[in-house]
Parts: C-alpha cells; structure tokens; sequence
C-alpha cells in the first residue's frame, strides 16, 4: 500500500474525496434499494429469466448451470440446490418449461456424476440431491427421479447414520463431525421419500432424524440451530440460515409447529441487521444459505397462515434483492441491499434472490405495483 507523504498533504486529501465520493454513492444505492417499490411476478419471472440466460446450459437434452458468468461448471451440493430454484419457479408459475429444464438438469447430473453417488464424500451433498429429485417425482410423477432418490438415501442413510452422541448422521465419511446442514436436510429427504414411496420406514427416519437434531442442535430458548457436534461432544454453536431453514421445513412436516415457529423467529430477529439477511460471500457455500433458509420460512408461513408476523420481512428482504440487480443483464447477487457488481458473478451466489421472489409473495399494497 502507496504511503502518503508527511510534506505533501494534498494526494491524501484528494483520496480521501475519493473514497467518500464512493462510500456517498454506496450509501445512496442501498437507501434506494430500502425504499424502492415492491417487486412484482413479473420481476420474479425476470430475475428467473436472466439467471438461466446467464448461467444455464443445456446440450443433447443434458443441462449444467455454468459455476460463474465465465465458464466452469458448478459443484455438485450447488448444482441440486439450482435445481430445487427451478422447482420452487414451477411452483409459482406451472408452467411446464421449467419442469423441462428439471429434466434435462437431471440428466445432466447423472452424465457427470453417475446414478450412485458414494464417491462423494460429503454425505450432506447427497442428501440435497435426494430432496430435489423426491421433490421433482412429487411434482411430476416421474419414476426415475423417485428410484435415484430412493437408492442414494439408502446408500447415504446407511454409511452416515450411527448411535455415536446419541444417533444422528455423521457430515462426512470420516465421521468426525454430525452437522444440521445433513441432519436436516436428511429429514426433509426421509419425509418426502415416505410421500413419494408410501414406505412408513422412511417417515420413522424422518422423524428419528429430527428429534435428534431437536434435542442435540436446537435451544429451545431461543429458537438457535447449532452448526454442528464433533465426535468429542462438542457443539459449535455458530446460526446460519439455511441450517435454520431445513430444521424448520422438517419440523413443519412433521408436525412440530412451536419449534419451527421459534426457530423462524429467530433468523428474523437474531440473523439479520435491520431486518435484513446475512451478506454472505457470493463465492462460496453461503451465496445460496439464504435462498434455502426463505424456502422453508415461506413454506412454514403459509401453511400456518403466519403472514402477519413473516411476510413484511421477507417482503423487505425479497424487494431489497431485486432492487439490488444490475441493469446490464438483471442479475443479482446474495449481498442485497448493496448493488450487484458489474464484473463476474457466480451461479450460486445468484441463486438466493431468485429464490426469494418465487417463494415469496409481492407486496399487494405497494402502488408501484
């Protein structure tokens, strides 16, 4: 970094008017993002549109979201979530192109990854991609989906689950760790899987799944989920959102409202700083924790009718990302209300703003609508 020269103050003070120029123009940009006018259902099918034109990719009826706006392609947990994003967009809308997308998404998958996924390490991976294909086989019937699901949770639930810290699922194949980000999420798979099998086994696990969680990773004062337990008993307390959300999905299936009440109240009162959610680092696991975190907290709420105490924030979370986007090409990124950057973007880190606006309902009182 240049030093300044004690004897010439002049270059200090013009970059000094630099940086507050830049910091005004910041301030500027986010209070407008605060007080732009509610997003419609037609910026949700904007914000879905710009990121499959950005990132989708799709050859011989096989499809890939690319990792960023130059090339690559994305990982394997980030590719299922992507893929889930397309579900909740079908949700909304019915409209079957994104049931094609679905598909060809996943065949995609299994060209590069295989119908079996044990060489995957991360047993969290695995299970991600389970709760897409069930929740694609409950939306459309098709028998594949629901036979890759059913096979890789068997396959997963078997070499993860052991009665080490009173049961659970291990995060890895090394076992040394048993985190929410599996433990959840291998609640909402077992939950669907009884759905979409009709095999009561599966929603026995649903619920063993959970009740561990409940009572190893969840206070019950404050509504906090617990990253995760070492093999040594110790428990990392660090909240994220999606953590939050997969245990409030899995408490709402399975019928444990208080607890998905406390825990949603929680992410809105403890996780975000005015009312908004974590500014997590695009490039990397977090760009997409809020999407997921929204997803649930959603789902939650309209099954309970609990709008009065959850739509205006995710209003304001929902409308902050969209007002964030760029105007060249309508992405936008997971650091709402701070304007999307012009340069290169990641799929992943884009995915969380288009979640929010499928999943949440446009404010209807807004007169800009």
């Amino acid at each position: 970094m240049r030093r300044f020269s004690r004897r010439d103050p002049a270059p200090a003070f013009r970059q000094i008017s630099r940086i507050g120029a830049t910091l005004l123009q910041c301030c500027l940009a986010i209070g407008a993002a605060l007080t732009a006018h509610a997003f419609t259902t037609a910026d949700a099918d904007t914000l879905l549109q710009a990121h499959s034109q950005a990132f989708y990719q799709e050859k011989d009826g096989q499809a890939w979201f690319k990792k960023t706006t130059e090339g690559e392609k994305v990982s394997f947990w980030m590719r299922a979530e992507q893929m889930e994003m397309v579900l909740d967009a079908y949700e909304r809308t019915r409209q079957p192109a994104q049931l094609t997308q679905f598909t060809n998404l996943f065949h995609g998958f299994l060209a590069d990854h295989g119908t079996t996924w044990e060489r995957n390490e991360y047993n969290d991976d695995i299970l991600w991609m389970v709760i897409a294909c069930t929740r694609g086989h409950l939306l459309t019937g098709t028998v594949e989906f629901r036979d890759v699901a059913r096979t890789n949770f068997d396959l997963c639930h078997a070499r993860a689950l052991s009665p080490e810290l009173g049961g659970g699922l291990w995060w890895r194949t090394d076992n040394r760790s048993k985190n929410a980000c599996v433990n959840g999420p291998g609640a909402i798979a077992a939950h669907l899987l009884s759905q979409a099998t009709g095999d009561p086994a599966y929603a026995r696990i649903a619920t063993n799944l959970f009740l561990w969680e409940r009572t190893t990773l969840f206070d019950p004062k404050t509504g906090r989920i617990s990253d995760a337990i070492n093999r040594e008993g110790h428990v990392n307390p660090m909240a994220l959102t999606y953590n939050q959300g997969t245990f409030i999905g899995a408490a709402n299936y399975l019928g444990y409202t208080n607890e998905a009440r406390q825990a949603a109240r929680f992410t809105m009162n403890q996780l975000c700083r005015d009312g908004l959610l974590p500014a997590y680092d695009e490039n990397g696991d977090g760009g997409g924790f809020n999407g997921i975190g929204v997803r649930w907290i959603a789902r939650f709420m309209k099954e309970h009718h609990e709008e009065a105490t959850f739509e205006p924030w995710l209003q304001k979370n929902a409308n902050a990302a969209w007002a964030a986007r760029r105007t060249s090409d309508n992405l936008s990124w997971c650091r709402w209300p701070q304007p999307t950057p012009a340069d290169r973007r990641y799929s992943w880190g884009c995915s969380s703003a288009v979640v929010l606006l499928q999943v949440v309902r446009p404010d209807q009182s807004d007169p800009g609508r």
